[in-house]
């Protein structure tokens, strides 16, 4: 019974050789973020200029920050408790408040985005705080520090949404750089010190799984795109091959994630005796430019379908080499982390992609979008070949 769970009664019960599941209720919040991620993209996509890159990074940085940190917080607490059960519906409230600002953040929105990022991130902590048994010191300790640094950042949030202009990115880039710096320096405090790595340990399957069906998300966001797009258009050969294009860049990606990465990482991290440290690095850091190059693949499969001919613009050869070259990097890194040598494959996959950005300007859009396809199935193939009959641990040839 909960009551009797040495961990803390609203802690997950933990079955020797038993791996802990993505409830039902963690599902649903990532609903919300289904959302979140289309209105990232929507708005990079009407803000497509150097300040407006910066905007929109900064606000998929704080979107995948919120929602990260409560994949650990629910990797230690049991959703299928009613008052854990509470708090993931209060922040799915908070998400929703925060992603229908999100258009707007940087315009009149601001505060009611900084409110809500400060609330849920704050909020959350404290109650695993109040969640966890005096008798559990380590795991009280990092809940202070934890609450500690996002109150902090909250205070620059919170500025940051009270000012205008230049003055609120500022504030914000201050929030958000004490957010993610507060990992890496293990949230050291005053007379708490630094955190330890065993304080962090995790439950590898319920980790990896979460953070794949994030991965499903924002792909999901990209085939949403690519079919209502392509549901206004006349269906035109030009058009019906933009939207096969795109929808192959989406199953390759796919198919690069999940077909041996996905499944390796969660084996390697539920062995770890360092899980915590492998979670902060593959899971929380790492998977970030892979759900980027996603969001941003989305964009381009947008201005594809819409602009199938002519001259590629600056718009369409950034999203549209920038969106699997993103995807690349932070795969190549993640893999080389739970699997400790460089996809050759995928290497080769960054370096033609780098290549083609020299030519991209005198193809048209689409011939452009099926040039990354064919290299993201490259890269699929290649590694399913070259891994398909070896170990993990061999190396790729």
């Amino acid at each position: 019974m909960a009551a009797d769970n040495p961990r803390g009664a609203m802690f997950r019960v933990v079955v020797p050789n038993q791996p802990s599941r993505v409830t039902n209720a963690e599902l649903f919040f990532d609903l919300v973020f289904v959302f979140a991620v289309t209105q990232i993209s929507h708005t990079l996509l009407h803000h497509f200029t150097p300040l407006g890159a910066v905007e929109v990074t900064l606000l998929f940085l704080a979107v995948w920050w919120v929602w990260v940190y409560t994949a650990w917080v629910t990797n230690w607490l049991n959703p299928e408790l009613t008052p854990v059960r509470i708090l993931i519906f209060l922040m799915m409230l908070g998400g929703l408040v925060l992603s229908t600002t999100i258009p707007g953040a940087f315009e009149g929105r601001g505060l009611w985005f900084a409110l809500a990022y400060a609330v849920m991130q704050v909020g959350r902590t404290a109650f695993w705080l109040f969640a966890t048994p005096r008798h559990r010191t380590a795991v009280r300790h990092n809940a202070i520090r934890i609450l500690v640094w996002l109150s902090c950042s909250a205070v620059f949030w919170i500025l940051g949404g009270l000012a205008h202009g230049e003055e609120r990115l500022w504030f914000w880039i201050v929030a958000l750089t004490i957010e993610y710096v507060s990992p890496a320096v293990r949230f050291w405090v005053p007379k708490l010190g630094f955190s330890s790595v065993e304080a962090w340990a995790v439950e590898g399957n319920h980790m990896a799984e979460r953070c794949a069906g994030f991965i499903i998300i924002a792909l999901g966001e990209a085939v949403v795109v690519n079919g209502a797009t392509f549901a206004e258009l006349d269906w035109t050969a030009d058009n019906i091959l933009a939207f096969l294009s795109c929808l192959v860049g989406s199953i390759a990606m796919w198919w690069v994630y999940f077909h041996k990465g996905a499944e390796a990482g969660s084996e390697r991290i539920s062995k770890s005796a360092e899980s915590g440290r492998l979670a902060r690095l593959a899971y929380t850091y790492l998977h970030m430019p892979i759900v980027a190059g996603i969001i941003l693949t989305a964009v381009s499969d947008e201005l594809v379908l819409k602009h199938p001919t002519g001259h590629s613009d600056v718009r369409t050869i950034v999203s549209t080499i920038g969106g699997p070259l993103v995807f690349l990097v932070g795969t190549i890194l993640f893999k080389h982390t739970i699997r400790g040598f460089l996809q050759l494959s995928h290497g080769i996959g960054i370096i033609l992609l780098m290549a083609l950005w020299w030519f991209a300007a005198d193809l048209s859009p689409l011939w452009l979008s099926v040039a990354t396809s064919a290299i993201m199935i490259v890269v699929a193939v290649w590694e399913s070949v070259s891994l398909g009959s070896k170990p993990e641990e061999a190396e790729e040839h």
